[in-house]
């Protein structure tokens, strides 16, 4: 089967999702093209895998807009037909404003373009994540091209604004749907048509072969701690080294090192010169996934005290290296993770709780953490194992293919 992926911004540090899937499908036999709508930042190029992902990638923005105009009046000349509906389509599905109504003319160039070379390629299968401003190309090339299209919603971001993004449209639209956990697909339905459910699937993020490990690593005895993932408000970092400062104000100990990059770096920054953190708080930016294994290897538990999320990859990664997980009870998080079974889960924005668990985590003998590690390693592999989901992915694609 011929298949090609289109996201915003492909490859990147934080989007191992999509490249454990590409590559997955790559190994069973697919062609599976790679198309961005632009390329990331030279901070998120961290590893040999990302480099050649992006090497094999075709940057849509990067051909330049003479180029794409172009593409899209040859495309209006050859199907004249099919040009006339996606426009009428964009136009339908646009939010309010005059931005939004420009943004999708942008969408029908981007898509007029891509649509050209999946049918040069022989495309049986667009497949898309996330969305939002990429799905909408998607949707639009499918339109001008006749090839189905499938997409992955993650959330939360979408389901702030499924009107800005006509979710209800692109899940009509599509061959399936795939969301990555059952709280995912509950929000789905809240936009979609009813006659539309049966579009929904359930097939879940996986954790790449790196992260699979039948011994777990010695936890340390240290109060080493990690969490990983883009710096930016969602994430709630900023209340992690508050509780961080408290637990330590109080006669704990901790030592924390942050992973990632992005918008909340210099007020985390501000905060950890504030409370004279400088030793107990590291920042390291982005890393490739040999290092942050071992920065979770070398941990007693990964920490991640997000506000919204959708199900984070990293802390299936944690508790495949046998890792406890420390996170917030929201989204899709309790699907995976236990309260004191497999991993700690705390109220989200509540500095106090984050301390308390905090305290939990870095003063419990490394026994009792392996027994939670146990229990959370076995969690992953029954609910995110790369061949039994791949193999799910694959059976819905071949379907839409025909």
């Amino acid at each position: 089967m011929k298949i090609a992926y289109i996201t915003s911004v492909y490859a990147r540090a934080s989007d191992t999702f999509i490249r454990n899937e590409v590559i997955a499908l790559r190994q069973r036999g697919h062609t599976v093209h790679t198309y961005s709508i632009r390329r990331s930042e030279e901070s998120q190029d961290i590893s040999a895998q990302v480099r050649s992902e992006q090497a094999t990638t075709d940057f849509i923005l990067g051909h330049g807009k003479l180029s794409l105009v172009a593409a899209t009046l040859r495309y209006a000349v050859r199907r004249p037909g099919p040009m006339l509906n996606t426009l009428k389509l964009a136009w339908r599905t646009r939010a309010e404003g005059l931005k939004p109504a420009l943004l999708q003319l942008v969408y029908v160039i981007e898509a007029a373009y891509l649509a050209g070379r999946l049918e040069a390629q022989g495309v049986q299968l667009l497949h898309n994540h996330i969305a939002e401003n990429s799905a909408s190309v998607a949707m639009l090339a499918s339109s001008l091209s006749g090839i189905p299209y499938s997409m992955t919603v993650h959330g939360p971001g979408i389901f702030y604004r499924p009107q800005r993004w006509a979710l209800d449209e692109k899940i009509h639209r599509s061959a399936f749907t795939v969301c990555i956990t059952s709280y995912c697909k509950s929000q789905c339905m809240v936009f979609a048509d009813a006659a539309d459910f049966d579009k929904l699937k359930i097939v879940h993020c996986s954790v790449g072969p790196e992260f699979v490990v039948d011994t777990p690593a010695p936890l340390p005895a240290a109060p080493r701690l990690v969490c990983v993932g883009r710096l930016c408000p969602e994430k709630g970092m900023l209340l992690l080294v508050q509780a961080v400062a408290a637990l330590i104000a109080s006669g704990g100990r901790c030592e924390l090192t942050l992973i990632g990059d992005g918008p909340s770096r210099q007020p985390i920054e501000r905060l950890i010169a504030q409370h004279g953190l400088e030793q107990s708080v590291r920042l390291v930016g982005w890393q490739g996934s040999d290092e942050v294994r071992r920065a979770i290897e070398s941990s007693r538990a990964l920490v991640l005290p997000s506000f919204a999320e959708g199900l984070p990859i990293v802390l299936m990664e944690a508790m495949a290296l046998g890792r406890p997980v420390l996170t917030t009870r929201i989204n899709g998080i309790p699907e995976l993770v236990e309260d004191g079974v497999n991993g700690y889960l705390v109220t989200p924005g509540s500095v106090d709780d984050l301390v308390v668990a905090l305290r939990r985590v870095t003063e419990a003998s490394p026994e009792a953490l392996a027994e939670i590690g146990r229990r959370g390693q076995a969690a992953v592999r029954a609910r995110h194992d790369m061949q039994t989901e791949t193999a799910k992915l694959e059976k819905l694609m071949l379907e839409a293919a025909g």
